[in-house]
């Protein structure tokens, strides 16, 4: 499966960064994995910011499924995960994936996505978000593949 992340931003912490990287190794053992590192809007205007941020998601998004991050979006379990995966791959779909940046995503960015996914109620970083979503996809691929994971 051909999984693409969109994310507003470059990894700045040496130790996320690196995080991220050994789940992105992992991870492109089971799927085609492309990140794309979106510029992110600088300044003291929030709503300038998610607005330029969108624009470019949208953009750089095309056709096809995809999933936006926001902590409003639905929450799922790591099968529940798996399963949704498990599904556009059987279909053949590849999946966009967009992670705002540090004020969130866009309402025309979440309006065109076909799934909003929550990690939590909280709010992360959007870099430990990045960090995350690696980890959680790279476990729904151990899962659906029936593989242990952390045993």
């Amino acid at each position: 499966m051909h999984l693409r992340i969109l994310a507003a931003g470059k990894l700045r912490d040496p130790a996320v960064a690196a995080i991220a990287a050994e789940f992105q190794k992992r991870l492109g053992a089971y799927h085609r994995l492309e990140i794309t590192e979106l510029r992110a809007s600088s300044g003291s205007d929030p709503a300038k910011a998610i607005r330029e941020e969108g624009e470019r998601a949208l953009k750089a998004a095309g056709a096809g499924v995809l999933w936006v991050l926001d902590r409003e979006g639905t929450e799922l379990s790591s099968e529940e995960l798996s399963a949704k995966v498990i599904e556009l791959e059987s279909r053949g779909r590849p999946l966009t994936l967009v992670i705002g940046g540090t004020f969130g995503t866009s309402q025309p960015v979440r309006k065109r996505a076909d799934f909003v996914w929550s990690l939590s109620k909280l709010t992360f970083l959007h870099e430990w978000a990045r960090m995350l979503v690696l980890e959680q996809l790279y476990r729904a691929a151990k899962i659906a593949r029936s593989e242990p994971y952390h045993h």
